[in-house]
């Protein structure tokens, strides 16, 4: 029976490169798949991986109807036999009612890829509906590590270096990226709470006020 996946994670976790290797491993047996993504890191009509891999994809933007896209490309002629749609929190809800539908009238599997929760913890509108209509959730075993060295379980927003708690849900970055613009890092619940990044732990490393006192100097 087709199924609706929904394969979710922190970022760095591996999620677009299981995108790029369910795509390859099926199209290696001779089938034919539709790949749609919003907001890839690469630009727009891309899904790329951060170990280097990429392929082209169709960009599902604000008002894009999949099970229309679907249904108009298959009574063109054209062949499909799963969907995988990439970056799927960035969806709305009613984008994934649409992806359900695919799977139930149109007997295609769909693979779904995406954050669960924003940067402040917070649930993004298409991961729940996701959540809500999912036929299974596949939590990736690929461990995204805090900088501590502990799990990392939730993404932070970073300015500068600093963790930030407010703002639009939506605003594309990645890990990694320079001190001086928005970015993202992976931490452990622990040091979510403390708002404590790797730039800020490095600081308070430094600071004088945490160093030894010699108590007879």
């Amino acid at each position: 029976m087709p199924e609706l996946v929904f394969f979710s994670g922190t970022m760095d976790c591996g999620k677009s490169t299981l995108a790029l290797q369910i795509e390859h491993n099926r199209s290696a047996r001779g089938l034919q798949g539709l790949i749609f993504t919003r907001n890839d890191r690469a630009g727009e009509g891309k899904l790329s991986s951060r170990l280097g891999l990429v392929t082209d994809s169709v960009e599902a933007g604000e008002g894009f109807d999949f099970y229309a896209h679907v249904v108009a490309h298959l009574s063109a002629g054209g062949r499909a036999d799963y969907v995988i749609c990439d970056e799927a929190q960035f969806l709305a809800p009613e984008q994934i009612d649409q992806l359900a539908r695919v799977v139930d009238d149109l007997e295609l599997d769909v693979f779904a890829f995406g954050i669960t929760t924003d940067f402040r913890t917070r649930l993004f509108p298409g991961s729940q509906r996701l959540v809500e209509l999912a036929d299974r959730i596949e939590v990736l075993q690929v461990e995204a590590l805090c900088w501590c060295g502990a799990r990392a379980t939730h993404n932070a927003r970073t300015i500068g270096g600093h963790m930030v708690v407010e703002g639009e849900q939506i605003v594309v970055g990645d890990v990694g990226q320079p001190e001086t613009v928005v970015g993202y890092e992976v931490l452990c619940r622990r040091h979510h709470r403390r708002r404590l990044t790797s730039a800020a732990a490095r600081a308070a490393a430094l600071s004088p006020d945490v160093l030894p006192v010699d108590p007879d100097a």
